[in-house]
């Protein structure tokens, strides 16, 4: 009990692991479905980028790689405090990181408000700090906002999700908010885990409730 109240509370920046000061890892150049750079940290002009958290990185990449106007996707770890965490660390609970992914998207095609809407309509953003039977602080649901009109845009529509699934019963919304700050890349195996594994672990609860069309 208490190692599972552990798992379920922020840790404290100050008690967060060390971490260390370069990946520990390294990375394939190319996505394994989109063939675009998986480190994007230099995004092509006319670009743009969204982050999220919503349980399993794994499931949750390979929902948004196959949405158009998405050009690259990626996992890793945003929100918390350790610097270049490893998946062992954040699993611990440790690093205060969010399981994450990372879209480089053509607003042309798609905009960022559609991506905000497909975040909520494929996971519950109810559940606090788990998602379905996965259960820690790296499963809450964020959104990691990288200009003042993301921030505006998710705040508008976190407020007309959190209407419309209050008024068929459910409890508020607990996604988090708050500017991006620095995204750790995961290690090589979790990047398109289910593209090179089609039968593996999907996990993601949600409500069932689509997003209201009139908004």
């Amino acid at each position: 009990m208490f190692l599972s109240r552990r798992k379920t509370e922020m840790v404290d920046p100050a008690e967060a692991l060390p971490g260390r000061s370069e990946p520990a890892f390294a990375l394939p150049e190319k996505h394994a479905v989109l063939n675009a750079p998986i480190v994007t940290d230099d995004v092509p002009d006319g670009l743009e980028v969204a982050e999220f958290g919503l349980g399993c990185f794994w499931g949750a990449e390979e929902i948004f790689w196959q949405i158009p106007g998405v050009w690259s996707t990626s996992v890793g770890y945003a929100g918390g405090t350790t610097p270049n965490p490893t998946y062992e660390e954040v699993c611990s609970g440790r690093t205060g990181h969010t399981e994450a992914i990372r879209i480089v998207f053509d607003p042309d095609r798609v905009s960022y408000a559609d991506l905000v809407k497909k975040f909520f309509e494929v996971h519950d953003p109810t559940q606090g700090m788990r998602q379905g039977n996965d259960i820690g602080t790296q499963y809450r649901s964020a959104i990691y906002f990288h200009s003042p009109e993301q921030e505006q845009t998710a705040r508008e529509l976190t407020k007309v999700y959190g209407d419309e699934i209050a008024r068929r019963g459910y409890g508020e919304i607990t996604t988090e908010i708050g500017p991006a700050g620095l995204y750790h890349y995961a290690e090589a195996h979790h990047q398109q885990y289910l593209a090179k594994h089609v039968n593996g672990y999907r996990c993601h609860a949600n409500t069932g409730i689509p997003f209201p069309t009139h908004s």
